[in-house]
């Protein structure tokens, strides 16, 4: 038997050392991704979730009510949980058992998709593909580096993280708090929370939620129409973030499919976490029309698929057997229950702020309240409300530029943290008014 071992030279001894002594550390000579040196200090959920911990530690005693971060916190319904629960259990028998599914999701769910969520629509189920949620697809959008991008300003932080990540963003520009290479949509009551769209310059790609995280805003099917027109007569492309569309109450859209045209400019993403409860189960979908072309005509379905089967290996079967069971008749009507749970949530929340006289927006279609506090900072608000109430909320700088003076509060909660919250604010805000 025989033993190879490797010794180093003496000259490659002399360059660690010579690396070790001039940084005082030993590193690879890998540089860092430029793309991830770009992103702000910190993502938005993980600075709050570590300002929470701070309080608890300062405040052992207290009785933390969280209000920022949109986690559902009422049980499964119970058809979908049995259903997994079924699934689970056949894995551990040779008939039941199954590995590996199709990358774009099962069949089945996906036809559900299809004609449950956009009957009528002409949406196929070879045009759905399954996932482990709305925000990992947004990942998987490679449109490549040389794109530009529009965002709405507020939004979800996630469109923008993921754009600097790729390569998109250009420098940040730290007077303003944006990125340069980034068109702001800005979104406020001035414009009825939605963009100017003759004051917006053609991007390539334009991120578009609705209802709006984080200000609740659902667009109207004129605003709508107005979107799609201009990404076809600017040959763009509309990333349409549909994850709250079951809070709809009134007669807006609840997809960008309902809007003509729509199939030749737009991708639609979408989410089971704020409607059944899934944000741990992580089960989404996004849909690519066929009509979807690119410049030299060739099918984005067709590049989005071969990043599926590249990058994915598929939702978990146990995930996908939830989701289909949500989307029976039993189950839709139980996932529509919890969904009206938290509209209620909301509704309480909104009566609390209006009652004391701040300026509310949000909550009738969907689930995150948006509450003004006008000349003050956002983070100054959360703050000054976590250490009076111990109530947790989001500072609206965190969604971009045009949150500053807002906060955003979530209606996930159970229905007395809601209550004993809205107490809390009512004696801190009374007094301080």
């Amino acid at each position: 038997m025989f033993s190879l071992c490797l010794q180093p030279s003496a000259s490659l001894k002399v360059q660690r050392e010579e690396i070790i002594g001039s940084r005082g550390y030993y590193s690879t000579r890998v540089a860092r991704n430029p793309n991830l040196e770009k992103l702000q200090t910190n993502y938005l959920f993980p600075e709050i979730l570590e300002r929470e911990l701070k309080h608890v530690e300062k405040y052992p005693n207290a009785k933390v009510i969280s209000l920022g971060i949109g986690d559902t916190t009422q049980p499964l319904p119970e058809p979908v949980a049995l259903s997994m629960s079924n699934y689970a259990r056949a894995l551990s028998t040779p008939q039941g058992y199954t590995g590996y599914g199709l990358e774009q999701g099962n069949k089945e769910l996906r036809r559900a998709i299809a004609e449950t969520i956009y009957r009528d629509l002409l949406v196929e189920e070879t045009e759905i593909f399954v996932s482990d949620g709305a925000q990992c697809d947004l990942s998987r959008l490679l449109l490549g580096s040389n794109v530009s991008i529009a965002v709405q300003d507020p939004s979800f932080p996630g469109y923008i993280d993921s754009s600097v990540i790729m390569g998109q963003s250009g420098d940040l520009k730290n007077d303003s708090g944006r990125y340069g290479n980034i068109k702001y949509m800005k979104c406020n009551l001035e414009n009825d929370f939605f963009p100017d769209l003759s004051k917006i310059e053609r991007t390539d790609v334009i991120f578009f939620c609705s209802p709006n995280n984080p200000t609740g805003h659902a667009a109207s099917r004129q605003q709508l129409q107005q979107l799609v027109e201009f990404a076809q007569v600017n040959g763009s492309i509309i990333v349409y973030d549909a994850a709250y569309s079951a809070y709809i109450s009134d007669s807006s859209p609840k997809s960008i499919y309902e809007i003509p045209g729509s199939r030749k400019v737009a991708i639609e993403i979408s989410s089971f976490s704020k409607t059944a409860g899934f944000t741990g189960v992580r089960l989404g979908w996004t849909v690519v029309p066929k009509e979807l072309l690119y410049l030299n005509g060739f099918p984005v379905i067709h590049d989005f698929n071969r990043i599926i089967c590249t990058s994915f290996n598929g939702a978990s079967n146990i995930a996908q057997a939830g989701g289909l069971a949500c989307l029976s008749p039993e189950g839709f009507k139980e996932v529509m229950f919890k969904v009206d749970y938290y509209k209620e949530n909301a509704r309480i929340l909104v009566e609390t702020f209006t009652s004391l006289g701040f300026r509310v927006y949000g909550g009738s279609n969907a689930p995150y309240v948006w509450v003004h506090f006008p000349g003050s900072k956002s983070w100054n608000v959360f703050n000054w409300i976590l250490d009076k109430t111990h109530i947790i909320t989001v500072p609206g700088i965190g969604f971009g530029p045009a949150g500053e003076g807002y906060i955003r509060v979530s209606a996930f909660g159970h229905r007395e943290s809601i209550l004993e919250a809205s107490k809390r604010l009512i004696t801190l805000l009374c007094h301080t008014n």
